[in-house]
């Protein structure tokens, strides 16, 4: 939709250049956005039919087998499937050293564990020659109705993108392992020591934007990333350049001013680190940033001008139950362990618990 509104962001009052929403408008318009293996995001996409086997006898043509695969990760449900050679990756080894080194991940040490493994696929996966990213929409067709409620990320209102993500990437990898050429691989949805969004954009499809999110042109950042590492050379996609242009959306908007730098999020700020991965008590000048959120932010997704083009999900799975986003203030206050479990028994939300979530709803400042 392109409104006087969506061309100034009226909850902020943030201004974007008239030229680059008309370099987002003349990229989603012309289909630049629509390389190889990305489901179109604007048009309504023609069903496909019945997957063929897996191309075996082409294993010694890359780019034929690596067609293949992009389709049938099309048929199996996902919006985007770009595939990059498995080596490792020096420069985003340098950023994640210096990202560490600053005590920008928290308590959360796990990530500076085999930090060695996240850079170098061939380390988490002996032989691997190429990677398989794959993106799953998860935009919603509408969102909760209180504006006193308590928010919820989108991620949230269905089911647990662990669970649907793993399932589709595993029949993909089951099928390219079906065919009579001895082939190995290993499926990861957000469970293994693997930078996924470096991976996503050096397989085309998107860049990492300012706000550390992969956005895809025609697409937007709100998008899933599963992986899938194998033994088989491919042919490789080439990366999109960077669109973000000198907008600094994402970075203004944050009422947590996580975003300490383009690109570099510093988690300890972030209020989807103090609403999920924290567990010590928030400070009164931290409750004040909170922003209403009770689990998880978009708010430096919601403000990118490049998510004006989103459009719905087509995942059943991730849909909201009943009554969730109609749920008023009251209602979340008075919400009781038999709804919680009712409402998020199959959701991300479940990661922190009936208690959890009380006592987030108890940090929200009125």
């Amino acid at each position: 939709m392109r409104t006087d509104d969506a061309r100034h962001n009226g909850q902020r009052g943030y201004r974007l250049s008239n030229a680059l929403f008309a370099e987002i408008d003349r990229v989603v318009d012309a289909g630049m956005w629509a390389v190889a293996g990305l489901r179109n995001g604007t048009k309504e996409m023609k069903a496909i039919g019945a997957g063929n086997p897996f191309p075996s006898k082409d294993l010694e043509n890359p780019a034929l087998t690596a067609a293949a695969i992009k389709e049938e990760a099309l048929r199996f449900g996902f919006d985007g499937c770009g595939i990059s050679r498995a080596e490792a990756l020096d420069e985003d080894a340098a950023r994640l050293q210096k990202w560490l080194d600053r005590g920008y991940h928290a308590s959360m040490a796990y990530m500076g564990r085999h930090a060695h493994k996240r850079v170098d696929p061939t380390r988490l996966f002996e032989g691997a020659r190429s990677v398989i990213s794959v993106l799953l929409n998860y935009y919603p067709s509408g969102t909760q109705t209180d504006p006193r409620a308590p928010v919820l990320a989108k991620y949230a209102y269905g089911k647990d993108y662990h669970t649907v993500v793993r399932e589709k990437l595993n029949r993909l990898l089951e099928w390219i392992l079906s065919g009579s050429a001895p082939v190995h691989g290993r499926a990861f949805v957000d469970t293994a020591p693997l930078l996924e969004k470096a991976w996503a954009a050096r397989a085309g499809l998107g860049w990492i934007g300012k706000n550390t999110c992969l956005i895809s042109p025609g697409k937007g950042s709100f998008c899933f990333i599963g992986t899938l590492l194998v033994d088989i050379p491919l042919q490789y996609d080439n990366p999109v350049d960077d669109l973000c242009g000198d907008c600094t959306f994402c970075i203004d908007a944050c009422p947590a001013k996580a975003l300490v730098a383009p690109r570099t999020l510093d988690a300890g700020r972030c209020i989807s680190y103090w609403t999920i991965e924290n567990k010590a008590a928030i400070g009164g000048a931290f409750r004040d940033r909170l922003a209403n959120r009770v689990f998880g932010c978009d708010i430096c997704q919601d403000v990118c001008p490049w998510n004006r083009h989103a459009v719905p999900h087509r995942e059943k799975d991730f849909d909201a139950p009943p009554g969730l986003l109609e749920m008023t203030r009251e209602d979340w206050f008075n919400l009781n362990e038999e709804q919680y479990g009712r409402l998020f028994q199959h959701s991300a939300v479940k990661r922190v618990g009936f208690e959890g979530l009380k006592r987030n709803l108890d940090r929200i400042v009125d």
